[in-house]
């Protein structure tokens, strides 16, 4: 009866819900792991390796102060010293070098098992009419920080693909609607130009070497409403241009430009990547730049865009 009533309790060898008779503790249940971290056998190792706090922070890049607690915490984790420390060198302990034996060979294994699930991480970066030539620098050390790849994806869209959640990362020209959720880190700002028909259109501004962006309030102006960076609005009221014609995409604001609707104003760089014989780029002066930035969602992003965020600039909310 007492083997039975054992056994309706759940104390027994053949209850499901209790332990087999002679069966090893779960490692995963060891409470050991709970105050150990990834980011201290990282650090561990490093300074195991380097036999110095200072080189091992460098390799790490991170600050030496940071890379101190977390050894410290791993210590305190295993209640073992695993360093002998003065000031003019580091050296294993023997727990520190058994530890370290064990750990070498580990480490690259478990890099190697959590990048294999999906095969090589991919970031999709969203642009528009052109990518930014500092995009090509980010892209590398993004690459060579991570393992993982980048995927350029061109959007006409005001969010470069953001909005419709085709690009993880996205350049986008012009202010940042504060409504839009995103997080941002600013890359640069960009002169503007003007871009003048050569045979038609108003006067002799083919002819010009330099504009003064308040002259432009006197002429007939073409906007590209869905990718572009100037609007009317950008001039003081009751002395802006005339919106005469509008565009979805920057190949047709080009040919509506060449076609003698208006002149127009693009990034600096739109003259060198958009060359068109019907039009010639003026120089502006006294014009507002351009800001471009590097956004993504501020909720929901993929792990990596942050990461890549962070390769321009601090991310601000």
């Amino acid at each position: 009866m007492k083997g039975a009533r054992g056994n309706q309790d759940g104390g027994g060898p053949g209850d499901p819900g209790g332990p087999a008779a002679g069966a090893l503790p779960d490692p995963l249940a060891d409470p050991l792991l709970d105050g150990v971290e990834l980011r201290h056998l990282r650090g561990f190792l490093a300074v195991a390796e380097e036999r110095s706090f200072t080189h091992a922070a460098a390799r790490l890049r991170t600050g030496q102060p940071t890379l101190t607690r977390a050894v410290r915490a791993l210590e305190t984790a295993l209640g073992v010293r695993l360093l002998d420390r003065t000031t003019r060198r580091v050296a294993l302990t023997d727990a520190g070098r058994r530890l370290h034996a064990d750990l070498a060979p580990l480490l690259p294994r478990l890099t190697a098992a959590l990048r294999s699930p999906a095969g090589p991480a991919l970031l999709r970066l969203g642009f528009t009419a052109l990518l930014p030539a500092a995009c090509r620098a980010l892209i590398d050390r993004f690459e060579a920080a991570t393992g993982a790849g980048v995927r350029l994806v061109r959007r006409d869209t005001p969010l470069a693909g953001l909005e419709t959640g085709e690009s993880d990362v996205a350049v986008v020209r012009g202010p940042v609607p504060a409504d839009a959720g995103l997080r941002t880190a600013l890359l640069h700002h960009e002169p503007r130009v003007a871009a003048v028909p050569r045979t038609a259109g108003p006067g002799a501004l083919a002819r010009r070497r330099v504009l003064d962006w308040a002259e432009l309030a006197e002429l007939p102006l073409v906007v590209n409403t869905v990718t572009g960076t100037t609007r009317p609005e950008l001039w003081p009221a009751g002395r802006r241009p005339r919106l005469t014609c509008t565009a979805d995409n920057v190949d047709e604001w080009l040919e509506a430009v060449a076609a003698g609707h208006g002149i127009g104003v693009a990034p600096e760089p739109v003259a060198a990547r958009h060359p068109h014989p019907g039009i010639r780029y003026v120089r502006l002066k006294n014009a507002p730049p351009v800001p471009v930035h590097l956004a993504l969602p501020a909720r929901d992003a993929h792990p990596l865009a942050a990461r890549f965020l962070a390769q321009a600039a601090p991310p601000r909310p």
